[in-house]
């Protein structure tokens, strides 16, 4: 197909400022990035500081490399485009990127825009703009790679894709969208490390014209792929569907009873804080932090790095991984390797994101005092959400029956046991559920399991009490 670039570049900015806001905030971008002629720091705290600015900029903009696997195999830029701008389908307007739970970064945005947006003089429904959001790098964990002549070449993703979202301080931004985590937007300022509990990576993977890859992977056709994703839902992602291709749980129990058959193989998307003094991560105790995060920079991402977990290679528990040699990616040059360089910074600034503070009024502060007295005496939650970790020091993980659920997912992890969450701050993922799958649609719905699993004889003013503690506590 042949286009014209003027008439490309006219409609992709749509007007001149696009372009002009693009630059500099490109530019922004560049000069936060550390520099290599940087001298040696010798005091530990401005150490610490340049860490952490080197692992917020990976955090929020490294795509590791992986836009060869999204744009190059998977083809999702020509979904984003549409066929208006030589890609595939409709293309992706700004209401249907915010409604699959996508955020703006409303700091990337001139003033003048987001003016224009308020006052409705902004078309939402041309995928155009959603071209000029990623020339001004304003959509949160997506990155645009542009031809010359302003089209779109590929798409990579960040961390903060999955583990930031947005404040709720422009709310009028949003219309169209899906209904935020409390206390988050659409379009707003950063907040990293939040799960982006409206985030349907399932539904944005399903839109990519070429699922071939997965397909073969999982030995089945394009059709049953995007059937798989479409099934997770907003908030949650399988990250071991490569590993071990079991995509639904065939019983969901929980106190001994089936409560649903074929559920999703999808687990909800968990915060990037409060990871301080944490032994093991996700749901199931996977490793360390720098263990997961090269494991899903280089496997889910798929960006350029070495990955080595000879875990993976038990074809009983993991016959794709093992078949694919996944436990050891790949012996590649030092020079090439996009990835290992930077876990330690990550790591760090992950270890250094605040924990966000509950709203006034949020919760019963003298309810939540009784709570308290509850937590670490008759409901026994101090047992192994040890204050304030709220996790077990040490090795943190429960087999499937001592905290009386099905051990589906358990099962798909080195161990085969659930981890002990840290509940810090557990007022900011309240969207989507509880436990890793989201079984329990309130607190009140896991201290009723609790209370039934352990036989604690809470009375119904306790579990009020103690859910309004829950509410209150932060890391």
């Amino acid at each position: 197909m042949v286009r014209s670039t003027s008439r490309i570049w006219l409609i992709g900015v749509s007007l001149s400022w696009l372009f002009t806001a693009g630059m500099a905030v490109g530019h922004s971008q560049l000069a936060v990035q550390p520099s290599a002629a940087t001298p040696p720091i010798k005091d530990p705290i401005a150490n610490a500081e340049q860490k952490a600015r080197r692992g917020r900029h990976t955090f929020r903009f490294d795509t590791f490399g992986d836009e060869a696997f999204w744009g190059g195999t998977l083809k999702l830029h020509e979904a984003i485009e549409g066929t208006r701008f030589g890609g595939v389908g409709p293309g992706v307007s700004p209401r249907t990127a915010l409604a699959v739970g996508l955020k703006i970064d409303v700091g990337a945005l001139p003033a003048d825009l987001v003016d224009q947006i308020e006052q409705g003089k902004v078309n939402l429904d041309d995928p155009a703009v959603t071209l000029a959001l990623l020339k001004l790098n304003a959509v949160i964990g997506v990155t645009g790679e542009f031809h010359a002549n302003g089209t779109l070449k590929s798409v990579g993703i960040q961390c903060a894709l999955c583990h930031s979202t947005v404040d709720d301080s422009h709310p009028s931004l949003c219309a169209g969208a899906v209904t935020p985590n409390p206390g988050t937007g659409c379009v707003g300022h950063r907040l990293d490390g939040w799960a982006n509990r409206d985030l349907n990576v399932g539904a944005i993977v399903a839109l990519a014209p070429d699922l071939s890859a997965f397909a073969s992977l999982l030995h089945t056709n394009q059709s049953t792929v995007r059937t798989v994703l479409r099934s997770w839902g907003p908030g949650k992602f399988d990250a071991e569907l490569i590993l071990d291709g079991k995509a639904f749980n065939p019983k969901q129990i929980s106190n001994g009873v089936v409560t649903r058959t074929n559920v999703p193989g999808a687990t909800l998307i968990p915060p990037a804080f409060g990871l301080g003094g944490v032994n093991l991560h996700t749901w199931t105790g996977w490793g360390s932090v720098p263990h997961w995060n090269a494991f899903v920079a280089n496997l889910e991402m798929h960006g350029v790095g070495r990955f080595f977990d000879p875990r993976l290679d038990n074809a009983a528990q993991f016959p794709i991984a093992a078949a694919h040699g996944f436990g050891d990616l790949p012996h590649i040059s030092p020079d090439d390797d996009r990835i290992t360089s930077k876990l330690s910074d990550l790591q760090f600034y992950q270890l250094a994101i605040p924990s966000p503070q509950p709203r006034a009024g949020s919760f019963d502060p003298a309810a939540a005092k009784r709570g308290d007295d509850l937590f670490s005496g008759k409901a026994a939650c101090n047992n192994c959400h040890v204050e304030p970790s709220w996790t077990d020091p040490g090795w943190n993980l429960h087999t499937p029956a001592e905290v009386c659920v099905d051990p589906f997912q358990a099962d798909r992890a080195p161990d085969q046991r659930y981890r002990t969450s840290p509940i810090g701050a557990i007022f900011s993922h309240t969207k989507g559920g509880f436990f890793h799958d989201g079984r329990f649609a309130t607190l009140g719905a896991v201290v009723d399991h609790y209370n039934t699993c352990f036989h604690l004889g809470l009375s119904g003013s306790e579990k009020h009490d103690l859910i309004q503690y829950l509410l209150s506590i932060t890391f």
